[in-house]
């Protein structure tokens, strides 16, 4: 087994200290309005969201933004200040993007409150953000952590997707309710389309996909108006 492969065990770990734990992105919303029941029901919605969801969006953008990410860190190494700050242009330019495509206030503070957190963590373990590149979400973030551990761009962007799911599974299991046994069995079956999507998404241009995610937007967007809710999203 490679160090690269350990590395990415560490980074879909679930004792990765960002807090994803605490956020459901709209699928308390839906289990409480009786939409999400059953773990047919839940397998549907997630196959949905891989497929035609804003998190594909963001995981197309992943192999861009690490690219931003390392020409930054090469150019400011070499003390060459114009390709430095066309990479952070570039760099901020597709994270604010990102960052406001997303419906709810709810979520954009996600992103930023685990995006902050990896690159703290980051910052500690000894990989502190290129000069200038402060603030950044959490599909940057993650795309620096790929950058710092040496991760092809392709195992980065099925370890993006396979984390999201593995976190909505992980909600569900406490929402639905959902055995863990059952939940384990929709992440093997979810597996293959993982692979099939991180290929295609690997060799997207972000800025060309669309989003068919309407009813996850609006889910989100009702969080807030829950009378009891157990998640921060």
């Amino acid at each position: 087994m490679s160090t690269a492969q350990l590395h990415l065990f560490q980074l879909v770990s679930p004792a990765l200290p960002v807090g994803a734990f605490s956020y459901s992105e709209g699928l308390e919303v839906l289990v409480q309005a009786g939409r999400i029941t059953t773990p047919a029901a839940l397998e549907a919605w997630l196959r949905a969201e891989l497929e035609r969801g804003a998190l594909g969006v963001e995981a197309a953008a992943l192999v861009p933004l690490a690219a931003a990410l390392n020409r930054a860190r090469s150019a400011l190494a070499a003390s060459m200040e114009g390709e430095l700050a066309a990479a952070l242009t570039e760099l901020r330019e597709l994270d604010g993007w990102l960052l406001a495509a997303r419906e709810s206030a709810e979520l954009r503070a996600q992103q930023r409150q685990m995006g902050q957190s990896l690159l703290r963590l980051l910052a500690d373990l000894g990989w502190p953000l290129p000069r200038g590149s402060d603030g950044l979400a959490w599909p940057a973030a993650w795309a620096w952590a790929g950058v710092c551990l040496d991760l092809p761009p392709a195992d980065l962007v099925e370890a993006y997707l396979y984390g999201w799911v593995a976190n909505q599974i992980s909600a569900a299991v406490r929402l639905v309710p959902l055995g863990p046994t059952q939940g384990q069995r929709l992440q093997l079956a979810l597996a293959p389309l993982i692979t099939e999507r991180a290929s295609a998404l690997g060799a997207s241009d972000p800025r060309r996909l669309w989003s068919g995610g309407v009813g996850a937007g609006l889910a989100q967007l009702s969080h807030r108006e829950l009378y009891s809710r157990l998640f921060r999203s």
